[in-house]
């Protein structure tokens, strides 16, 4: 059986700081959640979830702002988040070799973290696929779309928390879902 995995980042954010890069002193993009499903790539069922809340080394205090968005709290992160390396070695070892694929680009925060925390010698990322060009060329508009936006995007529906990782990513399965069904070509299947 072949398998796939969608995922999606949550990262620490201020009010304004996506209008502007990040590029404020003292914002990085340290990454709080990643989430993540493991589909079949070819029958499209969820054989296994992942789920890790990451406490930020620098900015280890989470902006009100963050908090709005996303329901993740400070308590919550104290109480279940872990290091960074262990959040990613996790995530590495969940996809198993398998090919990963994010609304975007979210392979480069995870390497951009490793750089930013000094980690070295850890296990490079699988096979990365942006899932955006597949949508566009699906009829999807994605412009100013998020991860939680797709599944209704693509005439699925959607009831997890928006901005949460682990729902942002059953959001992207619920949207290729509904388009494979409907006739497009299973971008998972591909090499």
């Amino acid at each position: 059986m072949r398998s796939v995995v969608l995922y999606d980042l949550e990262y620490t954010a201020w009010d304004g700081s996506m209008a502007t890069g990040w590029l404020r002193p003292g914002e990085f993009r340290e990454v709080v959640q990643i989430g993540a499903v493991k589909l079949d790539a070819q029958t499209l069922e969820c054989i296994a979830q992942f789920d890790r809340l990451v406490r930020p080394r620098i900015n280890r205090q989470l902006s009100a702002y963050f908090a709005a968005l996303t329901g993740i709290t400070n308590a919550t992160l104290a109480e279940r988040g872990c290091d960074f390396r262990d959040a990613y070695d996790g995530f590495v070892a969940f996809a198993g070799g398998d090919p990963i694929v994010s609304y975007g680009r979210d392979d480069r925060v995870l390497v951009y973290n490793l750089a930013l925390y000094g980690l070295q010698n850890a296990q490079p990322l699988p096979e990365h696929r942006n899932i955006v060009p597949w949508l566009n060329a699906n009829g999807v508009v994605t412009k100013g779309l998020h991860a939680c936006d797709i599944a209704g995007a693509c005439g699925a529906q959607f009831d997890g928390r928006a901005h949460d990782a682990l729902d942002d990513a059953r959001s992207l399965a619920a949207g290729a879902r509904a388009l494979i069904a409907r006739g497009a070509h299973n971008m998972f299947l591909d090499p």
